[in-house]
């Protein structure tokens, strides 16, 4: 079993270029996982906030600017204790799902999204039949896809409700995948030989799931993350994100939260629907 004991991380002289409380929620920040009867332990990073830089050349460009302004007046609106009361409002739970489908015809393409598995792999998500029919040589499209989005590691538990019994649902199929992303939005964290260090840390024979029927997949996104949560309406960043995606990687159901019965319910059988679309 593979455990990290400490990773010891020098102060650098220059405050700017290193996150001394990231680095420390990093590390003290874990989450654990049973695979295949072994408890294994993974890392979730749990960052606060996403350092970021204007581009000195693009200084003159107004719209540049504005944008960059209307961005910092939007994130400062909303931090940590925002979400902590929303969380200890509704526990997570912004919404309940639907019970049925979303129809194709009014589906939206979930964003692109890169990520890395913890072998260094990167996957460029949604996975779509469209974008890689020209592509023999990648892994079969799923007919369906179970994408979880976990931004710290208080959502892990809510992640696992979800993911568990939608495994034990599907195990047998081949035609399914779930991807479990953890985010890493610090700038120092992204940076890549920082990013390599950590996932080699996470690095462990089996964790990945690549191997799985069900291809279930742990992967990890880093860098800055604005705007594909604002495309995504991410705003509590404390909770869990779950869609599931067809093969043309379109939104066709959503939840949050810890899952209800109800809900996983509701969950396999759009799943179970998608499978058969042609």
């Amino acid at each position: 079993m593979f455990r990290l004991k400490r990773l010891m991380v020098l102060r650098h002289p220059n405050p700017m270029a290193f996150e001394a409380s990231t680095v420390a929620n990093f590390i003290g920040t874990s989450r654990r996982r049973r695979h295949e009867g072994e408890e294994e332990m993974l890392f979730l990073p749990s960052q606060r906030t996403t350092y970021r830089f204007l581009d000195i050349f693009r200084m003159g460009d107004k719209a540049y600017i504005e944008k960059e302004r209307a961005r910092l007046s939007d994130e400062m609106s909303r931090g940590y204790f925002a979400d902590m009361s929303d969380l200890k409002k509704h526990g997570g739970k912004i919404a309940m799902a639907s019970n049925t489908i979303i129809p194709a015809m009014e589906a939206v393409k979930f964003p692109s999204l890169e990520v890395n598995y913890s072998d260094g792999t990167c996957l460029n998500l949604p996975a779509t039949s469209q974008e890689n029919a020209d592509k023999p040589d990648k892994m079969a499209i799923p007919g369906a896809s179970l994408v979880c989005l976990s931004f710290r590691a208080s959502s892990q538990g809510m992640i696992d409700s979800w993911s568990v019994p939608f495994v034990d649902a599907f195990s047998a199929s081949k035609n399914v995948r779930i991807f479990e992303v953890s985010f890493i939005e610090s700038w120092f964290l992204s940076l890549n030989p920082i990013k390599w260090l950590l996932l080699r840390i996470m690095r462990k024979s089996k964790t990945d799931g690549k191997n799985d029927v069900l291809q279930r997949q742990l992967v990890y996104s880093f860098g800055d993350k604005y705007y594909f949560r604002k495309e995504l309406k991410i705003l509590n960043l404390l909770t869990g994100y779950i869609f599931l995606l067809d093969r043309f990687g379109r939104i066709r159901w959503q939840g949050f939260g810890l899952a209800t019965e109800e809900e996983l319910k509701s969950l396999v059988s759009c799943a179970s629907l998608l499978l058969k679309e042609k």
